[in-house]
């Protein structure tokens, strides 16, 4: 069995590695041969922590697996992130445990590509203006990967507390591009390209701010309850998932289809745009947005790429087990 150690994990996997990971197994999930199980996500009742798996199968590149961690929100104060987790992938053949993999920098990197991959595909031709809304830990991460799909002039960020915008402004930097904190309507307003990433559990973002044609990310809602956008403005946006089960029962798209403002079958999988099959942004003034619930296929994906890139590298822990 093969050991990948969480902090080798930077100096193995890139944004253009996990953009072209993430890129493929949602284009596998669309052709149906890849798929994800049954999401398991639950409160423990210590820590105030929430606890999962993550798992699935994709035939095409027979990597099976899952990934097993959760949400604890006192880390920050112990010197840890919020979001801990790990990888563990299976022979396909043999069912035995072929690898472990450190899951958290891995996951900062899969959900900013899942974005990424959103913007690429769904984002008007001539984005100029990025908005961020939430500047935790991943903020950065889902920056960075957005910059490398569109021309972008400037961002602009929103915050729930603005002492945290210095991430996004400090970020922004780093990538050459100015930053600005706006309120909610001028962000709505002036940004083409906008990405959620909060935990939160009431819309943030409502219908009336956003204006023109827009592509929104939202990469903060897997969780029942969980909210960044009003429901009405989901509704009146063209849909587009990881795997649309989950975007309605845990995603964004599950207020909307609560509300009657959205169908389930007008959900497309962002899949079908990479594909050919959709025809995915078809005007400059369309409002598009990702429903971004993060799969497990996204997870072990990455953990595969980052194993063979290990064993290359002569990097990889080798146990009999």
């Amino acid at each position: 069995m093969i050991i990948v150690p969480e902090n080798k994990i930077g100096d193995l996997m890139t944004r253009a590695d996990s953009f072209a990971a993430v890129e493929k197994v949602f284009a596998s999930m669309a052709k149906g041969s890849a798929y994800n199980f049954p999401v398991i996500r639950e409160a423990i009742g210590h820590a105030d922590a929430l606890y999962g798996f993550k798992s699935g199968f994709d035939r095409s590149e027979l990597v099976l697996g899952l990934k097993s961690g959760g949400f604890w929100p006192g880390n920050m104060e112990k010197g840890l992130t919020n979001h801990q987790s790990t990888v563990f992938l299976f022979d396909a053949d043999t069912g035995k445990c072929k690898a472990v993999v450190g899951g958290n920098l891995l996951t900062a990197l899969r959900t900013a590509a899942a974005s990424a991959v959103s913007i690429k595909y769904l984002a008007p031709k001539g984005a100029k203006v990025l908005g961020m809304i939430g500047a935790g830990h991943q903020s950065a991460f889902q920056m960075r990967a957005a910059a490398e799909q569109r021309d972008f002039e400037k961002v602009i960020g929103w915050n729930v507390d603005p002492a945290m915008l210095s991430r996004l402004e400090e970020t922004a930097a780093e990538i050459g591009l100015p930053f600005e904190a706006v309120d909610l309507d001028r962000l709505g307003a002036e940004a083409d390209t906008i990405i959620t990433i909060t935990s939160s559990f009431d819309a943030i973002l409502m219908d009336a701010q956003v204006t023109g044609g827009t592509h929104i990310a939202c990469m903060g809602t897997d969780t029942k309850g969980k909210q960044e956008v009003d429901a009405a403005l989901v509704g009146r946006a063209t849909v587009f998932t990881d795997e649309v089960a989950q975007s309605i029962s845990i995603g964004e798209a599950q207020h909307a289809v609560a509300n009657g403002v959205l169908k389930e079958a007008d959900i497309a999988q962002i899949g079908a745009v990479i594909n050919g099959d959709h025809p995915g942004r078809t005007s400059d003034d369309e409002l598009t947005l990702f429903d971004g619930t993060g799969v497990g296929l996204q997870d072990l994906a990455v953990a595969d790429a980052v194993v063979k890139r290990a064993v290359e590298a002569g990097v990889a822990v080798e146990v009999d087990f």
